[in-house]
Formats: structure tokens, C-alpha cells, sequence
């Protein structure tokens, strides 16, 4: 069974050189409002993209452009030359729910409200247009 798993493993290792992404961990924002940023950016090409985030109002954009960038950096990188325009598209966005901190409010009567704090974990995929059609 130990060497199962470690075909597995090797086989997810191969894989992931070939694809180009970027992580962003233990986010201090509720899962459901980084995911509304996440849907503005899904499918677009990286210029674009960056140009929406940079003009959202909301403050899980700003995390993402960042994040956006690294998986830029990444893909050039990886292939040892830079991105041209156009080039580069998002392939898969997805959020995920982190940590959750369990705080308590005060509440009426001796009471206690239980507070959730929420975090959340992002991965992009970006690659190029020739690579998707694949």
C-alpha cells in the first residue's frame, strides 16, 4: 500500500511542473466575499484581469491582484521567458474555507454570542490559450 501512494505522490509532482499557480493561505476574510472577487476574474486574460482588480472596490481585490502577479511571476519563471500580452489567461480560480476563529460578544442577560471569524485559502491557475485548448 506504501508504494501505491508513492506513485500517487510522484505522479501529483509531475503534474504540478507543468502547471502554472500561485497560493494564497489563511486569509483573513469570509470565504463567500473573496469568492464574489474570484467570479469578477474567472476565465479572463491576466491584463484584464489585473485591470478589474485594480479598480474594485472591494478589499479582497487587492489580495488577489497580489496574488495574480505571483502566478504571472510563476508561469515566466517556469518557462524562462516573459508573458506576452494576451498570452496568459486565468484558468481555474477557487476559494476554499480556512481556519475558523471562535470568539465570543456579550450578549444580554449574561449571555454570550458566538462570533465567527472566518479565513480562506485561494488558488489561481494561470496558463497560456494554446496549453487550454489541449
Amino acid at each position: 500500500m506504501g508504494a501505491r501512494k508513492k506513485i500517487s505522490a510522484d505522479k501529483r509532482k509531475e503534474a504540478l511542473k507543468t502547471m502554472y499557480f500561485a497560493k494564497l493561505q489563511n486569509v483573513p476574510t469570509s470565504p463567500r466575499k473573496m469568492r464574489l472577487v474570484a467570479d469578477m476574474i474567472r476565465g479572463m486574460e491576466v491584463n484584464r484581469a489585473l485591470g478589474v482588480l485594480k479598480f474594485s472596490s472591494k478589499e479582497a481585490a487587492a489580495r488577489v491582484e497580489k496574488l495574480l502577479r505571483s502566478a504571472i511571476a510563476n508561469w515566466e519563471q517556469k518557462n524562462e521567458r516573459k508573458a506576452e500580452s494576451g498570452e496568459l489567461y486565468v484558468t481555474k480560480i477557487f476559494v476554499d474555507g480556512g481556519a475558523t476563529l471562535k470568539r465570543m460578544r456579550p450578549a444580554p442577560q449574561g449571555r454570550g454570542y458566538r462570533i465567527r471569524k472566518r479565513s480562506n485559502h485561494v488558488t489561481l491557475f494561470v496558463d497560456s490559450k494554446s496549453n487550454n485548448e489541449d
